[in-house]
């Protein structure tokens, strides 16, 4: 492939990256998140990925058997573009499994907070101010907007819709119905700190079971194979002794 071939594909990514970012509410939703990098240097991440992308295709491809070095000029800008996106993502999942983590402490503390007669307020105050992680980081978003004068309804709201998944959207359910109806939120919170425990230990019991069969595959094809090997070479630097009587 000739060099304006080459920056010909990279016009194409650059191009799908701008609907890409114009049109998927996916990704506008991971950006508003507080450690989402800046579009800048996103897109200077892209525009580093494809360069070292063309750099390493343009390295490899003569090695490349036959046509397949037409996929390897093209295949290692396209990854090198695509790369930033996958960081994106694998962080957004790691800060969304250690809020998870964190927030049946967190219920358990706002339970205590709301048996003692305090507000939803105060105790959102004091896990923004004691705790640390993502989980205290939405909740130091959420102090800061009540102090600007945010109803407490529009704030729950809105770390509703910059966390997604149903742990936080329970929570602010719970909240909104104490608060409009009367019934008393910390029994609602000690159920759900219960329930998101439970879940934690099915999960971890799931994995444990997935991961036997994975060890019992690796003993398989590495352990006994190297075994094997071992009484192989015994036999082999002893064969004079034991074909002796032979």
């Amino acid at each position: 492939m000739s060099g304006a071939g080459v920056l010909a594909a990279v016009a194409v990514l650059f191009g799908a990256a701008a609907a890409r970012e114009a049109f998927a509410d996916r990704a506008l939703a991971i950006a508003r998140l507080p450690f989402a990098p800046a579009r800048p240097k996103l897109l200077a991440g892209k525009v580093l990925g494809v360069f070292f992308g063309v750099v390493l295709g343009l390295a490899a491809s003569p090695a490349a058997p036959g046509r397949t070095a037409v996929l390897v000029l093209v295949g290692f800008p396209i990854a090198g573009f695509l790369a930033p996106d996958g960081l994106r993502e694998r962080r957004a999942r790691q800060r969304r499994r250690r809020l998870v983590a964190a927030l049946p402490d967190a219920l358990d503390l706002l339970a205590v907070s709301a048996g003692s007669g305090r507000g939803p307020a105060a105790g959102i105050e004091q896990l923004a101010k004691a705790g640390e992680g993502p989980l205290a980081e939405e909740m130091r978003l959420v102090l800061a907007e009540l102090s600007c004068g945010v109803p407490l309804s529009a704030a729950l709201e809105s770390l509703r819709r910059r966390v997604p998944g149903s742990e936080l959207a329970t929570l602010v359910a719970a909240i909104e119905r104490s608060r409009k109806f009367g019934s008393p939120l910390a029994d609602q919170l000690r159920r759900q700190s219960a329930s998101l425990r439970a879940a934690s230990r099915r999960a971890t019991e799931e994995h444990a079971a997935r991961a036997a069969p994975k060890i019992q595959l690796v003993v398989a094809l590495v352990l006994v194979p190297s075994v094997l090997l071992m009484i192989a070479a015994g036999l082999i630097a002893n064969a004079g002794t034991l074909l002796a009587g032979f």
